[in-house]
């Protein structure tokens, strides 16, 4: 390739990530479409070279900005998921943020841990004692801890885990199994026992996730109930995360469940958040555009604001579509 088509294509993408990033930030774009240009800009963090991952994660973070607590945990989240460190300074300054919403301060935290940046530990562990934390800050930072200890353990580094169907990284790597027939009740009483570590009991339901794919599989089903019994927990913590776990699935045993938690309107909007949007990933099952509209109209922002993406997810998983993104054409100049 010559110098001047290296040239072209990366003035090509720098358009393309400032398109993005004008979208991204925009408060009169509707909320759905600023959620597809953020996932086009953590592709394009993930994928791309240093000049272009560093754009993007510049202008991910750039949309801190806005009020919308939905769409500022969901900033964090992506910054996670590039894996690169480029991206710590921003997250420190939310998890930091004492005046900052706890959805978007766990989720920072959490993305720290998904980066592993061990340069967080000793403040995570500040914050994981801390009583005056609010519980989902303590207890995510308590996940973290371990994730990062884990990480860098040499007994972390031996484990041998079961390739998973999930390209995400998680909070927790699943429980290592050495079973040919991994035994689902006992990850569920491992799931269940809120005597372990929080850590620990992540590892279960993530065994438990993996064990729930493809959907056809023998112990899909059986692997979703026993997940679905992790909404009983006192932690919105946790629950919320069976939520999100139920989203990556999109199994539809686990529909009556998600429509039990985001009809509770006693329970925490976290969770029902979670719950909306995993409904949104099962978009194309029966009954479930009706099931979210009927929260359009909820007294809790976060709420709604997940059901007006996940109508849009629905969209996209009813019409096929080929990515829940939106890249922009950008046409080279001659």
């Amino acid at each position: 390739m010559s110098n001047l088509e290296s040239k072209s294509g990366s003035s090509q993408k720098n358009t393309t990530i400032d398109t993005l990033r004008t979208a991204l930030g925009s408060e009169t774009v509707p909320l759905a479409s600023r959620f597809r240009a953020l996932f086009s800009l953590k592709h394009l963090a993930a994928q791309g070279d240093d000049e272009q991952a560093q754009a993007a994660i510049e202008a991910i973070a750039a949309a801190f900005t806005t009020p919308s607590a939905l769409l500022k945990h969901e900033l964090s989240y992506c910054l996670g998921q590039t894996r690169s460190m480029k991206a710590v300074p921003f997250l420190r300054d939310r998890l930091d943020d004492k005046n900052e919403d706890p959805m978007v301060r766990h989720e920072s935290a959490e993305a720290l841990a998904a980066i592993g940046d061990a340069g967080s530990l000793d403040t995570m562990k500040k914050m994981r004692d801390d009583p005056n934390e609010p519980d989902v800050v303590r207890e995510t930072c308590d996940i973290a801890v371990d994730r990062i200890t884990w990480q860098l353990s040499e007994a972390g580094k031996k484990e041998v885990l079961k390739q998973s169907d999930f390209a995400s990284i998680d909070p927790a790597p699943p429980m290592e199994t050495t079973e040919t027939q991994p035994n689902i009740q006992s990850l569920q009483w491992t799931l269940l026992d809120t005597s372990l570590p929080l850590f620990k009991r992540y590892r279960a339901m993530f065994a438990l996730r993996d064990l729930a794919s493809p959907p056809d599989a023998p112990t899909a089903k059986p692997a979703v109930e026993a997940l679905a019994t992790g909404f009983s927990d006192k932690s919105a913590l946790f629950r919320h995360e069976i939520a999100f776990v139920f989203g990556q699935l999109s199994h539809p045993a686990s529909i009556p469940s998600l429509h039990q938690v985001l009809s509770n309107q006693n329970e925490e909007s976290m969770v029902r958040h979670e719950a909306a949007e995993a409904l949104g990933s099962l978009g194309e099952e029966p009954g479930v555009e009706n099931m979210l509209k009927q929260f359009l109209n909820d007294a809790e922002q976060v709420v709604r604001d997940s059901v007006v993406v996940a109508l849009d997810m629905a969209e996209y998983e009813r019409t096929g579509q080929m990515e829940y993104a939106t890249i922009p054409e950008v046409t080279a100049s001659a």
